[in-house]
């Protein structure tokens, strides 16, 4: 298994030589995107009140911070360090600390969130493209391995379709929307007096 998850990285990470003039996009992808969709999740928390958006904000929330434990929980099982602490002539293009770098969560992160905003939206397919970019991406920089990227993703997938359709989950999302609303309401009375 080892063998074809490196010669897979080897592949991505052999394009960002072939095609250097793309590795800007890349590093940008591999980089900034999840700062990007978190500071997006605010601006949709704060500037569209509606109760959907609020509960899918809600849902990607706690999506991830499952997928997340889920995911220290298989890094306890397996361990390998980035392919450039591993491997020799690894292209790499961005700075990353050397750790365990299975799963990724880079990729925990965005797949939780964008899979949740399409669950929410199924006609904005564009949300899975960004999330399989954002995977794709962290190989093309040379800090995970195709494998690290692909049981993030699983995680991520499984832990989002969990939270929406299992109801434990949701009526937590609805308790957590409701004294989130109870709090602001108590707020704006205190200004407003």
């Amino acid at each position: 298994m080892q063998e074809y998850n490196e010669r897979l990285f080897r592949w991505v990470n052999q394009l960002s030589i072939d095609h250097g003039h793309l590795n800007p996009i890349f590093i940008g992808l591999a980089e900034y995107t999840v700062l990007l969709v978190a500071l997006m999740c605010l601006f949709i928390w704060f500037r569209n009140r509606s109760e959907k958006n609020r509960k899918m904000i809600i849902s990607a929330g706690l999506t991830f911070i499952l997928a997340e434990l889920l995911g220290k929980v298989a890094g306890a099982f397996y361990f390998n360090q980035q392919p450039f602490a591993e491997m020799s002539h690894v292209n790499l293009l961005i700075h990353k600390e050397v750790n365990n770098s299975f799963p990724s969560d880079h990729t925990i992160f965005i797949f939780s969130i964008c899979l949740i905003f399409w669950l929410f939206h199924k006609r904005h397919i564009y949300w899975l493209i960004i999330a399989c970019t954002v995977g794709f991406s962290r190989i093309w920089v040379g800090v995970h391995y195709p494998f690290d990227v692909l049981v993030g993703a699983v995680i991520a997938c499984l832990t989002a379709v969990a939270v929406i359709g299992l109801p434990i989950f949701q009526r937590g999302v609805d308790t957590i929307l409701a004294c989130y609303e109870w709090i602001e309401q108590k707020c704006v009375r205190k200004r407003s007096k």
